[in-house]
């Protein structure tokens, strides 16, 4: 759908985001994708999404298993369950951008065992996995041609609405073992039903809501595709670093305070043209109890046919973040480019494209 360039430069203290016309689409017939419910395993239909609409009809599958696991899997069923277990939306085929295919997304995840393609090795540069009371959220730096992604795209948002509510990709499905429902069995599976993933930029960031808090579709917000990670998901990623920690919830997306009062950002239509500037700068929520891994701890399984076990942490501690923390974040999520960066030469002159999905 829409595309911008997100050009965040500290000295500038400046926003830039350009985009194309949003699409506009029509629902005509059928259930909204985030109005389905499938079981996993054993509910999981082959393709959630039937219709044949305006955007044509689900390119994948999700009735995935052992059959359809590998390099050329088409399963669009995905899995956020902790920093070593977790799946990306990428392109099937490429080098593509994430404007062009962001209906027909595939699930790339860090282990096999689902059905899905596997994360290469060395694609993931630094990932930050962080579990709230409401949701869960992993953010990174990827080597994105690895997944399909041309190096120079700025990503997209996925999430399972879009603007005629068969989602990002169509039919997409995400399910976890992490929330409270689970009650720490690894193979009690809830689906989740807000969720949102930006890719681009060589950044990630995937967010899940517990559907049994109050403010799942809050924490999950949908609307604000034009300014990326840094808004929807502020984190403190830091490349080259792989870190799993227990956090506080953040702000809802588009919700700030500014001298003590509560406001509410709106996003202006594309007709308008480029966002110069934006009113506040993100919270990021503190973090506390984290553990630090090594990156073949983590993703051995990207070389191995076997699913890896839990990684063990090389480091542990109660080391906590503040929200004020001296991390700059880029985004380029709108597309994923909304991701935490270490230090603030890293931050100057940073430019970020971005693909807005609905």
């Amino acid at each position: 759908m829409p595309r911008y360039a997100f050009t965040f430069a500290l000295a500038a203290s400046a926003v830039a985001i350009s985009a194309n016309a949003q699409a506009t689409y029509t629902y005509t017939s059928g259930t909204p994708l985030a109005s389905k419910a499938f079981s996993y395993p054993d509910g999981i239909p082959y393709q959630a999404d039937p219709d044949n609409g305006v955007r044509g009809t689900q390119s994948g599958y999700n009735l995935c298993n052992s059959t359809t696991e590998g390099q050329s899997s088409m399963c669009q069923t995905a899995f956020i369950n902790s920093i070593d277990d977790f799946c990306l939306w990428a392109p099937p085929s490429g080098p593509d951008t994430i404007g062009d295919t962001e209906h027909e997304e595939v699930a790339w995840c860090t282990k096999p065992g689902r059905g899905t393609r596997v994360i290469p090795e060395g694609a993931l540069q630094g990932v930050q996995f962080m579990k709230t009371p409401d949701y869960l959220q992993v953010v990174g730096f990827i080597d994105q041609t690895k997944i399909n992604i041309p190096s120079d795209d700025g990503g997209g948002e996925l999430d399972p609405h879009g603007a005629d509510f068969r989602g990002n990709p169509l039919g997409g499905l995400v399910y976890t073992t992490g929330f409270p429902a689970s009650k720490g069995d690894n193979k009690t599976f809830i689906q989740v039903i807000e969720w949102h993933n930006f890719m681009g930029g060589n950044q990630f960031c995937f967010k899940i809501c517990d559907p049994a808090g109050a403010h799942a579709a809050d924490y999950c917000q949908h609307i604000y595709d034009r300014i990326g990670c840094m808004y929807n998901a502020p984190n403190n990623a830091q490349n080259g670093t792989f870190t799993s920690c227990e956090g506080d919830n953040q702000d809802f997306p588009g919700v700030y305070t500014q001298d003590g009062q509560v406001m509410t950002y709106t996003q202006p239509p594309e007709s308008l043209g480029a966002i110069q500037t934006m009113p506040y700068t993100a919270r990021v929520p503190a973090s506390s109890n984290c553990a630090t891994y090594s990156s073949a701890q983590l993703f051995a399984a990207a070389t191995s046919t076997a699913a890896s076990g839990s990684a063990a942490a090389t480091a542990k501690g109660s080391s906590t973040a503040s929200g004020s923390g001296a991390q700059a974040s880029q985004t380029n999520t709108s597309s994923a480019g909304s991701l935490a960066v270490s230090g603030v030469a890293a931050v100057v002159a940073a430019v970020f494209a971005a693909a807005a999905l609905a």
